[in-house]
């Protein structure tokens, strides 16, 4: 199954979470340690010490929704540093779903003028 996640802001909780935590408190670390709005057009990515299974956390209109991807056999590229949250881009977050390493990706240049 694949989730839309068009339009919207994607803020990796980096570092390790542990898994066994639910909406409730998933979305309490979103606004007391990642200094978030859980109920915002945003998408919250969590990863366990082990790398091999994400979280996601998003407020759906009237609710929130929980995915879980969880790799039988590989690592997800996630970042190890303990930063409160760092904001990817929406094909970033495919990339990182599809097993790849988003951080290696060309960064984008913007030029003013050709000289």
């Amino acid at each position: 199954m694949k989730i839309s996640f068009d339009n919207v802001r994607v803020f990796l909780k980096t570092g390790s979470t542990d898994m066994r935590k639910s909406i409730n408190t998933l979305s309490l670390i979103v606004a007391q340690s990642m200094k978030l709005n859980a109920f915002d057009k945003s998408v919250f990515v969590f990863c366990n010490k082990k790398r091999d299974t994400i979280k996601i956390l998003y407020w759906d209109r009237n609710g929130f929704c929980l995915w879980i991807k969880k790799l039988e056999t590989e690592k997800f590229h996630y970042p190890k540093t303990n930063e409160e949250a760092q904001e990817i881009k929406e094909r970033e977050l495919e990339w990182l779903l599809s097993g790849l390493d988003y951080t290696k990706a060309f960064k984008e240049l913007k030029y003013c003028k050709i000289l």
